[in-house]
């Protein structure tokens, strides 16, 4: 089996499991250093990374952003800093957002080693930069391992191309127009197509978008298609646009890719071999 990424915060939880000998059936101890690692894999984000918001959460010193430092102790407890003068922040609001991010279940969070219960944690500021964590446990790891398998799924076709000015926007939608009717008209084969308006409508769609005329804009043409001949055909149809579409298009770029999509399915431990092979360079 050839792996990278196993479990995130694996990469922590495995120095403190040498360091202070903590049993791997030592559940609630495990939960706690699955805290520590969660806590940590996202490096700068627990410092102000991925939470600044100006005028609402401000964070100084992005671009000098101190990585966090976890001051661990034998019975699992620590605290969270960084090293003074680094920019960014630790403060409860950076730490609790890190907590709960990309946690499906807080109080039954499945990894290869526990399954960690959160529910129980505990945050105090305790100093400029630091925060004061304890608690959290777990329960005895499950009998399956999480397997992920990549292949080739699709082709994506892609085009893009800007407008500016007084009507931007409506020259936008009309360069949308034209191009899905010469994909109609070419008979291109897709199974997926979008048509956006970066600025406008790409993330949350019309309704939801709707606001006062914006000076620029970026049209975007997306498709998967089964093949590559097909995707690199979305991308040509937008490039087009310089000279057979609206007024004032510029900036046009389109590409063609392969996907290489992937399936998770759970195996049973009991099949997996584990074997660790050092790289000597």
């Amino acid at each position: 089996m050839i792996t990278g990424r196993v479990a995130d915060p694996a990469l922590f939880a495995a120095p403190l499991i040498h360091e202070f000998g903590w049993r791997m059936d030592d559940w609630a101890t495990l939960g706690r250093a699955t805290v520590i690692g969660h806590l940590l894999e996202c490096a700068g984000q627990i410092t102000g990374g991925y939470f600044a918001d100006p005028g609402y959460k401000d964070v100084a010193g992005l671009a000098r952003l101190g990585f966090p430092i976890a001051d661990v102790q034998e019975d699992g407890s620590f605290f969270i800093t960084k090293v003074a003068g680094s920019g960014g922040a630790v403060t409860l609001a950076t730490c609790k957002e890190q907590l709960l991010y990309e946690i499906h279940n807080p109080g039954a969070y499945i990894t290869p080693d526990v399954v960690a219960d959160f529910t129980g944690v505990r945050m105090a500021q305790t100093g400029d930069d630091q925060v004061a964590v304890s608690g959290g446990t777990g329960r005895p790891k499950t009998d399956f391992l999480k397997a992920s398998i990549g292949y080739i799924d699709s082709y994506i076709g892609e085009g893009q191309i800007s407008y500016a000015g007084p009507g931007a926007a409506a020259r936008g939608q009309l360069a949308l127009d034209i191009v899905a009717e010469r994909l109609r008209l070419t008979g291109v084969e897709y199974q997926e197509i979008r048509f956006d308006l970066i600025g406008v409508n790409a993330l949350h769609g019309g309704k939801l978008s709707a606001g006062p005329e914006p000076y620029e804009v970026r049209a975007r043409v997306a498709g998967r298609t089964r093949t590559m001949k097909e995707a690199v055909r979305i991308g040509n149809e937008v490039e087009t646009l310089y000279t057979n579409g609206p007024a004032g298009g510029a900036g046009a770029w389109k590409a063609a890719r392969e996907v290489v999509a992937m399936v998770s399915a759970l195996v049973p431990r009991s099949l997996v071999n584990y074997a660790v092979h050092y790289e000597v360079m």
